[in-house]
């Protein structure tokens, strides 16, 4: 029965892991014991680390040395799985490491051809390749980058396919092997969001109110190749077509108002969930200022759980959506990030006595993935104010 102490008290792995199948299980069940915590901590989050990352790896070497991500990425597991309290599995694996390719969020644009561009203390981003308004049109004369060689795709299944071959030569770290592999580009940060990385968001949004159709084809083809590539992938892995529910992402939709979402983006998101849902529930990952659009994208979309960042009204978002649509959310990482154990233990004590929590339907989180700057001890309160104000 190991334990570790991460700035909060000690936890006792095989009893720490009683209790979260107990917990999810009862989630899961409409029968909630507790409000479930977890925390959305991304390898962005140990590479920019220093406690975490004693190698430094960058994520120059991380994106370009498929050793170098598999590396880091099964120590970022171990590292979290030791390190962070939530409600997930904790200590070594049973089975083994899940990994996969990762490109943080610049993989849709470069595949585009959007040039990646790399940044001390920061995750990596791509520049625009159609602010220009002499060359906005250029991507349609580039035609469709192919699914497996266009832009960064190419590096991606070499990757996956360097993965695969660790996996099939029997390659372990701690003992351990490796369990699974998976690409980048299964999933989608969404035509508009994709739009804005292509073309700039200031330029974008000024098209989609001076130059509807410009706007109009730009996310017409963004959803076409997206939709091809999916279900490329799809096909060469074995996947099925569609799934009972989907999931995806847009976060730019923030920027705009509920009408002009509806007149402009609402159809390019209803063909990518028709592409691969049977039907839903479907889910939804918006950060910032979005909740505006949560009613209406749960009539319209069937989105039936809604991951969010900040800022969030959580009492006006449970009383606008009823009580059985998930909600995932909890204090920003600004917050977080800069506030005392105390401090994230009264601002979790709000949240969830905001009303959040009617109908079983809650899991509280950070708003939204962890960013270096948050101290560990923070994430340990935030657990054990869940822990202390979710219970049923």
């Amino acid at each position: 029965m190991a334990t570790v102490s991460q700035g909060g008290p000690i936890v006792e792995f095989d009893r720490h892991n009683e209790e979260v199948r107990a917990v999810w299980e009862a989630y899961r069940a409409r029968r909630p014991i507790r409000v479930p915590v977890i925390a959305g901590i991304g390898t962005r989050y140990t590479i920019l680390r220093r406690d975490a990352n004693p190698s430094g790896v960058t994520f120059g070497r991380y994106m370009t040395d498929p050793q170098v991500m598999l590396e880091h990425q099964v120590a970022h597991q171990w590292w979290v799985r030791h390190n962070v309290p939530q409600d997930a599995e904790m200590g070594p694996p049973k089975n083994g490491w899940h990994v996969g390719v990762d490109f943080q969020n610049t993989y849709e644009a470069a595949w585009f051809g959007c040039p990646v561009r790399f940044y001390d203390r920061q995750v990596p981003d791509t520049a625009p390749i159609l602010a220009d308004d002499r060359r906005k049109r250029a991507i349609f004369d580039a035609g469709m980058p192919d699914p497996f060689t266009g832009g960064i795709m190419r590096r991606n299944w070499e990757f996956y396919d360097f993965f695969r071959a660790r996996q099939e030569e029997g390659w372990t770290w701690r003992g351990l092997p490796i369990a699974s592999v998976s690409p980048a580009g299964l999933g989608t940060d969404g035509p508009m969001t994709v739009a804005c990385n292509l073309r700039g968001a200031t330029q974008f949004c000024t098209d989609l109110l001076a130059d509807t159709g410009y706007a109009t084809e730009l996310l017409g083809f963004i959803t076409d190749a997206t939709i091809a590539r999916i279900q490329a992938y799809r096909c060469k892995l074995g996947h099925p077509p569609k799934t009972p529910g989907w999931g995806f992402a847009d976060d730019s939709i923030q920027l705009i108002s509920t009408r002009l979402y509806e007149e402009m983006i609402l159809p390019f998101h209803r063909r990518l969930v028709d592409a691969f849902s049977e039907g839903g529930p479907n889910s939804v990952h918006l950060c910032g200022d979005a909740t505006r659009h949560f009613p209406f994208l749960r009539d319209q979309l069937n989105i039936r759980s809604f991951d969010t960042g900040y800022p969030v009204d959580f009492g006006w978002l449970r009383r606008a959506l009823g009580p059985d649509v998930e909600v995932n959310g909890g204090p920003s990482v600004v917050l977080l990030a800069s506030a005392s154990p105390q401090q994230v233990r009264e601002e979790v004590r709000r949240i969830l006595s905001s009303g959040i929590m009617e109908g079983g339907r809650f899991v509280l989180r950070e708003g939204n993935n962890m960013p270096p700057e948050v101290p560990l001890a923070n994430v340990a309160a935030m657990y054990e104010a869940g822990k202390e104000f979710g219970l049923y």
